[in-house]
């Protein structure tokens, strides 16, 4: 299997009025998080890398979301967690996320990928953030109001 690229996607998926989708991590019970995922080759273009992942863990089209999809061109580069290094070439310790956002309809259909998430539930934005146990994640959910634009900040 081939080492992972050390370049990934956030993508918080939430609904106008700041419903965020959390997902639970099938390798970690009881870990939420938005959608993550790097990218396949490092010629991949990173907005193609959000939508794929989207789909891939949420059965999600975001492209069937026109406009929907927002690059923040804000990057976040943290430590990855040791027991995922072995994914990783040696000697790489840190990954650089770039974050992303995705305006759902409330009653969008959301079909899980069973080998990498468990359920999912909806939270208000700000509950989201709590229960998130990533701190980029977290933080990217607190921001998610200045990013949008949307009410119930």
């Amino acid at each position: 299997m081939p080492y992972k690229i050390p370049e990934s996607v956030l993508v918080v998926i939430h609904t106008e009025d700041l419903q965020v989708l959390l997902i639970e991590r099938a390798d970690k019970p009881g870990f939420w998080q938005s959608v993550t995922g790097s990218k396949d080759s490092p010629d991949e273009i990173l907005s193609e890398t959000a939508r794929r992942e989207v789909q891939e863990e949420t059965g999600i089209i975001a492209s069937a979301q026109p406009g929907a999809l927002l690059d923040w061109n804000l990057s976040n580069i943290y430590e990855i967690y040791p027991v995922w290094r072995h994914r990783y070439a040696p000697g790489i310790t840190q990954n650089t996320e770039h974050v992303f956002s995705l305006q759902v309809p409330r009653d969008i259909e959301v079909t899980l990928a069973p080998r990498e998430h468990l359920q999912y539930l909806w939270l208000p934005y700000r509950e989201a953030a709590d229960r998130c146990f990533s701190s980029s994640n977290a933080e990217a959910i607190l921001q998610l109001p200045r990013f949008v634009g949307a009410a119930g900040s």
